[in-house]
């Protein structure tokens, strides 16, 4: 499917955005945040991970356009993520100001930890 991005989320699914040579990294995230009821967006941001390197994973600037990104990269080597890329200083705060995002991190840390552990 031309101009559908796929991004995977923590929690095991998928959301498929259809996207316009005009739509940014930015628009695809503040959908995501109305769709997740997520308040403390700032903590987040989408990232490209290497299918063959997990280890290996590049943030997107806010102001990529969304066609230049799929362009630029061959999409069968990369997944887009959406992730919390800037972790609050306190956790605590967070789970007090945002419980659905400190969730989100819940899941992303444990995950990766699973990961790790295999």
């Amino acid at each position: 499917m031309p101009n559908v991005l796929k991004v995977y989320l923590e929690n095991g699914q998928t959301k498929a955005f259809r996207f316009e040579s005009s739509t940014t990294v930015k628009d695809i995230v503040l959908t995501l945040q109305e769709k997740l009821s997520i308040r403390s967006i700032a903590h987040f941001a989408l990232v490209l991970e290497e299918q063959y390197n997990l280890a290996k994973i590049h943030l997107l600037h806010e102001e990529e356009l969304i066609a230049q990104v799929v362009q630029k990269r061959d999409s069968h080597d990369y997944r887009c993520l959406f992730r919390v890329c800037f972790v609050p200083r306190d956790p605590l705060d967070l789970l007090q100001e945002d419980p659905v995002a400190f969730e989100y991190l819940y899941l992303q840390v444990t995950l990766g930890l699973g990961e790790i552990m295999v």
